[in-house]
């Protein structure tokens, strides 16, 4: 058998990616075990039903074919206006590509921005995928912690210092996943000035725009100078209930969006006919959004009013998203052990935080993607847990 290439094979290098308890959790539920799901970020709910009505429509009225490799033009038009909104920065079509999801989108601004051999900075705690990423396109990165003493807001003066000659961009997301942390005027005004002084492009994954806790999401490309190198990473599957549908976006200069159109061309050969109409619908309607934003900024509250006070855990950034982290290093330093204990003795699949990152070793992430007696349940049983940890090494 022919050997396969060093760049498929070192996509994930080691193996092992972090998401393991989730995948066992995964399979003894789908065998039937009663287990509690806190582990990923799939809604627990259906997409709106006039976004599913949108989509019925559009196939019985027969849209079964080819698209626009950037996206049906009706479709870019109603990404740049939730662009504009999103961002701050009034946003036309020709500075939007729709592609299928958002890793898509941050798939298409890796390659666009770094030629093998340059260099990345990525700020952790980072999304699961965004290694796996930059080993795609051949580059090189760096990974710049965001400390949890600081709210996992990244500092300025530690992604200056990760700098070098051959550095071409920086990674962030706010709100963060897995953090939940939403980076303030400050922290992206620093990470704006070392873009502007370097000639960088900043990468934003902006993801989760629509559910900060204040709706005070800010989005970096509306800072000063920053529109003209700033690619914003969005998607419908928080923001519309659409994780399944596969619809996102990349937001940026016209003429990077134009050579990205020859991505596509190799890629993805475009969007789906039927359902990009459905998402051009919801993108104008609105469906579902601020339901969604209310749902887990609900569930977000109620789950941490439960574990406030907690003994041995701390809460840590939570401020938006769909998440909650937790440190809980006080009582038990290895959070990967601290997850698979807690999904062996009580039932309950979270994310050890070194998933993310080492800024988020001794934490657990919990996704708020279950109804709220389900996380008061939950709240509970972490409870318990740690009550029996601490007296098992008492």
């Amino acid at each position: 058998m022919p050997e396969h290439s060093a760049r498929i094979g070192g996509i994930t290098p080691s193996g092992k990616d972090g998401w393991e308890v989730h995948f066992t959790a995964m399979t003894r539920k789908q065998a039937g075990e009663d287990i509690m799901m806190l582990s990923v970020g799939d809604h627990d709910f259906d997409t709106p039903k006039e976004t599913v009505e949108a989509c019925k429509a559009a196939l019985d009225a027969g849209f079964h074919h080819y698209t626009q490799l950037p996206g049906l033009p009706a479709l870019r038009v109603a990404m740049a206006k939730v662009s504009t909104r999103c961002t701050g920065v009034e946003t036309s079509a020709a500075e939007v590509i729709a592609t299928p999801g958002g890793q898509l989108a941050l798939y298409a601004a890796v390659q666009g921005t770094l030629d093998p051999g340059d260099h990345a900075i990525v700020v952790a705690p980072y999304y699961a995928t965004y290694p796996g990423t930059f080993r795609a396109a051949g580059a090189a990165f760096t990974i710049v912690e965001a400390k949890a003493e600081n709210g996992f807001q990244p500092l300025a003066a530690d992604i200056e210092a990760a700098m070098r000659d051959n550095t071409k961009a920086i990674l962030i997301n706010t709100p963060n996943n897995p953090t939940g942390a939403v980076y303030s005027r400050q922290t992206l005004e620093g990470i704006a000035d070392i873009c502007r002084r370097h000639d960088l492009w900043l990468i934003s994954d902006e993801v989760y725009w629509s559910l900060p806790a204040d709706g005070g999401h800010l989005s970096p490309r509306a800072l000063p100078g920053m529109a003209e190198r700033t690619l914003v990473v969005n998607s419908m599957s928080k923001s519309h209930g659409m994780t399944g549908w596969r619809i996102g976006w990349l937001t940026g200069p016209a003429d990077m969006i134009v050579l990205l159109v020859n991505l596509n061309l190799v890629s993805t050969y475009g969007l789906n006919d039927f359902a990009s109409r459905a998402a051009i619908e919801a993108l104008e309607n609105d469906w579902g959004v601020a339901e969604i934003a209310a749902l887990y900024h609900r569930r977000r509250e109620a789950f941490l009013d439960h574990v406030r006070g907690m003994n041995g855990i701390r809460v840590r950034g939570s401020e938006g998203g769909m998440y909650v982290m937790l440190d809980i290093s006080a009582i038990e330093p290895d959070c990967e052990a601290f997850a698979w204990a807690f999904l062996e003795e009580e039932k309950v699949a979270v994310m050890p935080g070194s998933s993310f990152g080492e800024a988020a070793r001794g934490h657990i992430r919990i996704s708020l993607c279950q109804p709220e007696p389900v996380l008061a349940e939950a709240a509970e049983r972490l409870k318990r847990f740690v009550l029996g940890h601490r007296r098992a090494v008492a």
